[in-house]
Formats: C-alpha cells, structure tokens, sequence
C-alpha cells in the first residue's frame, strides 16, 4: 500500500498526520522505510505532538519503567521517522514539521527544533493547506461501511469538508483500528470518503498516557478553581494533574464535600461559587480529557447545546477512558461531539450561536512561568527552545476576552524544583512569552487566585506577589520596586505572608480523604504507587550529595517503610536489607523510608 501511494503521486507525498493518538503507524512507518530506500521518492510529513514512550535516563529509571512499559504506555510500535530523528538519520528526502511536540520530548534536538512550525491551534489548518497535502493518513475505526475519525476531528474533519467542497484534493488513506470508539456526527465518514483502506493483522495497540498523581499543589489549584465555576456555565480543562484536580473539586462541589476545607483555608478565597450544580455545565474543549468524561457521568456536564453536553476536538488519555467512550451507549455518547478545532476554539463561524452557548465561560489551561507584568509562558523554556507549543492556549485567551462573562484561568504551582533547587514560576521577566500581558486575566496557583484584567500594572504586580510562595515574595517586592512599578512603602498584607508547603500541607493534610492522589484511577500497581513519591525525593536529592547521603543514612538508622521489601523487589533489589547493598538500592531504600 505504501509503495502504491507513492505511486498514485508520482513519487512525491505530502502527508498530513493527525496530532497525537490518531497516527496510523503501520503505514506511516510503511512510508518512511519505503522513501528512506529510495533517495528518488520524496516524502513530507506535517504533524504534531508525535507520541514517544520515555527513554529512561538512568538505572533507577530503568528498573521502574522497565517492566511496565508495555501496561502503561502500550504495545504500539515505535514512529520510524521520530526514532531517526533522535538518532540523526532522517535521510534528506523526507521532511517532518510539528506544530505541538510531546512536551519536553524534542528539547536539544537540533532537526525538531529547526523544523518547528509556530502556530495556535486554529491557524494549524491553514498553515499544513499552505503545504499543499496530497495525502491524508489517520487512524480510524470501522463500523459496516463507515469509518469515524474518532479521536481527531480537530483538524482532519475541515479537510474533509474541504475536499467535499472542491477546495482541495488529496487521497485519504484509513489504517483500520478497532479498538478506538467510534464517534458520531462530524467524525463519521462514508466509505466512498476513503480512498484506500490498511487492515493490519494485528490492528495496533493505541498509545495510553499513564496518569501522574496529582499533588497536594495541584489540589489546591484545583480548589481554587472550583469557586470560579458558575453553575450553568461552559468549561474547558486540559489534560494532567492539575486538570485532574479541577474535575475531583467540582465532583466534591457537587456532593457538598468542600465547605470544611474552604472554611479552614489559610489563604484568602475569590470565588462564590460553591454550591451544586442545579443547571449543570457545558464542556467545549479542544481536547476531550478524562476528567470530562467523569463530570459528564456524574452528571455535572449535562448543559447541551445542538444535542451535545461535550464538544471536543481530539483526544488522548489512559486506556480506561477510551474503553469508557467504547462501551458507553451509543445514544449516550453521542452527547459527546467530537468537533474541527475552528469550532472548539473560536467564535467565527455561527458567532452569534457560540457566544449564545458559551455563557459563563472558564476557559482553564495551564502555564510555566508568570511575570508579574501578567506575561505567560507555556511553550518554551529558553529562546530557540520548545518545550510542547502554544497549541490553543492563545485561543481560550481570546475567546474569554470576547465573550461576555467568561475568565481565561492560567493554572501554576507557584514554585518548581529541578537538581534541588527551588525556584518562584512567579518572576518579574520571562525569557519567552506565550500570551502577552495585555492579555491577562486570572492567575492561580495553589495560594490563591489573582484576577488582573483591567488592572494597573502596579496592581496586577501587587496581587501576583500575593499568591507567590513567600519564600520569594522579598526578592520579588524588592525587583518591582527597584524598577519603580510598585510604591515605596508597600509591604505584602500579613493574610499572604504564610504561603509555604508547610501551610498548605497543615490546610490540606487532614482532608486526603477528599483529595486522592489518583482521582480518575490509574495503571500503576499499588507497590508502583508506592514507588513514585519516594523515587520523585531520590530524584530530587540526586543532585545534592548531601541531600543524597542522607537518604543513604536513612536507609540504616530509619524505621522500615510498610510495604518496604515488596517495593525493594519490584525494582529488582533483593527485599530484605543487606551489608553491602549498592549505593542505587540503599538510596531507594532511604527514600522509601524517608517518605513513610
């Protein structure tokens, strides 16, 4: 099939991928070995956030993802063309653009940075038009005579209607996989609509994002968040921990669970939203992510618009949630509208419908560093270097600037730590900017929310600082004033002083009954559960050789950890402690006891 394709466009393909779990792998990598054989055959392939399995970077990496590789991120076989391009072999006659990476997953790689195409979500579409595709390629489920684009409308249901309509031509190509749910609506295709059909036997495995758990940190962001949330209105929330904690308050916001822990918080609260959810919401996202799909079960997102609670552009998550989205009825999940990313992510087109539909709108995203000018940055983590992409982020932003009542909530922890130094995502300069502070409009992180639009600079800097760890509110007072944006004499309030992990630790503490590390379960077994903080403190002390002996020592003069010589076996050390046990084992060994 691969070499008929080539065939049918007289050696030259231009290939447009969906973005993410919809990559039909078999043929792509069909593709690839078929140009990388024949220096005559050119091949371009237009895509983006190219899926990877990680690359344990050391032994204790290795003995954790190790073994569970295949239950956590699935059996699929690697993207040819990505495992060249981290090599450096990509031969010179093919060609691979990204407009979103796999956050982090390309950060030193000469080639990806290079071919790195800039753009928001919506203007994607124009952009690969731009690169005159003859050849559409994507996953897709088979029902009868029917295929549904399932997990990727966002860009590939507008060519569609594009090629129905004359505006384009290209031949499109189906790698059947049952194991997607099919979607309805505008993800169903007729038969005619494909041009050629690959059944691999066996069909792939789909690729599953293993959830992380989610942190005392991102709990509390999510509580915040929570109280911003008007009953009756739009949502839309992102993929990851801090998504995941949004979609569990709103749950407790439901069941009235959430009053003690507002009613003990130790920073001040925005937000009067607390109640249930009498007319319920309506979820209009870009991408469909677990924590939707529970609200939509609990029955919190139940507001439709044309026969739709949910209206989403893509997906991919954890197996669970594609087998939810498989086994829900059919009527019922056609509550769920997979929609083009034009429609999800702004309002022209029916502008008159969409700002009808989208009251109350929050739209809730996430970001890596603030300034305290209202500056975000979410895509890059130096100049010249992309972590993920702006992806649709700029879009939200847009959207709750035009419609009535809507906020664009940008969700940080207010601190990072890498090689054991802490740092504030709160600053006074960011070194690259993905929304731009004239844009700015609610910021959280876990010590409260800051609403800015239409506030002085000054003002804006003064409630940043607010919600910014204490550990680094001087430094940050003291640059705000040296530059003559903040006066003289101001001084933080004493009800934003005590913003530290220990106060948030005493506020959250005695409610982890309502705050689970894992809201949504997760693939990780219990021992793995067990692990994972505990390898995330070795982590962390790896780079302090103090920080590291004193793990060590814990792991001769601490008590045991419950679970110890389970957990000690599960990353391939022997369970009991031994005499002359390896630096590696005695240092999991101490972090395991060191977080008991």
């Amino acid at each position: 099939m691969a070499r008929a394709i080539f065939e049918a466009k007289g050696g030259e393909v231009r290939l447009a991928l969906p973005l993410g779990l919809g990559k039909p792998i078999t043929l792509v990598n069909a593709l690839v070995r078929v140009a990388a054989a024949d220096p005559l055959l050119s091949l371009k392939i237009f895509t983006a956030l190219t899926l990877q399995r990680p690359s344990p970077s050391s032994d204790i990496e290795q003995r954790f993802l190790g073994p569970a590789m295949d239950r956590l991120f699935g059996t699929a076989p690697p993207l040819l063309y990505a495992e060249m391009i981290a090599e450096g072999r990509l031969p010179q006659n093919i060609e691979v653009s990204e407009f979103f990476f796999q956050a982090g997953s390309w950060l030193g790689n000469d080639y990806a940075q290079r071919h790195y195409i800039s753009a928001n979500y919506t203007h994607a579409r124009d952009v690969l038009i731009a690169q005159k595709p003859n050849v559409l390629a994507q996953l897709m489920p088979r029902q009868g005579d029917r295929f549904s684009m399932s997990c990727n409308t966002d860009i590939s249901a507008d060519l569609f209607a594009f090629r129905a309509a004359g505006r384009m031509d290209f031949l499109a190509a189906a790698e059947v996989c049952d194991a997607l749910p099919f979607m309805e609506g505008p993800a169903a295709l007729a038969a005619r609509e494909i041009d050629m059909v690959l059944e691999p036997e066996p069909q792939i495995d789909l690729f599953s994002v293993p959830r992380r758990p989610v942190t005392l940190a991102q709990h509390a962001i999510g509580l915040h968040v929570a109280r911003l949330i008007r009953d009756g209105g739009t949502l839309q929330i992102g993929i990851g921990g801090i998504g995941d904690a949004v979609a569990q308050a709103l749950l407790s916001r439901a069941r009235g669970e959430l009053n003690p822990l507002w009613e003990t918080a130790p920073f001040p609260l925005q937000g009067s939203n607390t109640g249930p959810f009498e007319t319920g919401l309506y979820a209009v996202s870009e991408m469909l992510v677990g924590g939707l799909v529970a609200l939509f079960d609990a029955g919190i997102i139940r507001r439709e618009v044309a026969g739709a609670a949910i209206h989403a552009g893509f997906f991919v998550d954890a197996r669970d949630m594609y087998a939810r989205l498989r086994e829900m009825p059919a009527e019922r999940r056609a509550k769920i509208a997979m929609m083009p990313v034009s429609f999800t992510n702004a309002l022209y087109g029916d502008e008159a419908e969409k700002r009808a539909a989208r009251r109350d709108a929050r739209f809730v995203n996430g970001a890596m560093q603030v300034s305290l000018l209202g500056d975000a940055m979410s895509d890059a983590a130096k100049p010249g270097q992309v972590v993920s992409g702006v992806g649709g982020q700029f879009n939200f932003f847009e959207q709750a600037l035009a419609l009535d009542g809507a906020q664009a909530i940008l969700t940080l922890p207010a601190t990072r730590e890498s090689d054991g130094e802490v740092t504030s995502n709160v600053v006074w300069q960011l070194p690259v900017t993905t929304v731009p502070r004239h844009m700015r409009d609610v910021v959280v992180t876990e010590y409260g929310a800051a609403f800015l639009r239409g506030q002085s600079d000054e003002e804006v800097i003064r409630r940043l600082i607010c919600i910014a760890d204490s550990r680094f509110q001087p430094g940050l007072v003291e640059r705000a004033k040296s530059e003559g944006l903040l006066a003289r004499g101001w001084q933080v309030p004493p009800a934003h002083r005590s913003n530290t992990p220990g106060t948030l630790s005493g506020w959250l503490g005695p409610h982890k009954d309502l705050l689970p590390d894992y809201p949504f379960g997760t693939d990780f077994t219990e021992v793995e559960q067990i692990l994972i903080p505990a390898l995330a403190r070795l982590k962390a002390a790896s780079a302090d050789k103090r920080r590291l002996a004193g793990l060590i020592w814990a792991s001769i003069t601490a008590p045991p950890h419950p679970r110890e010589a389970e957990a000690m076996e599960r990353m391939g050390f022997s369970g009991a402690p031994r005499l002359l046990e390896t630096p590696s084992a005695r240092a999991v060994r101490g972090a395991l006891r060191n977080v008991a």
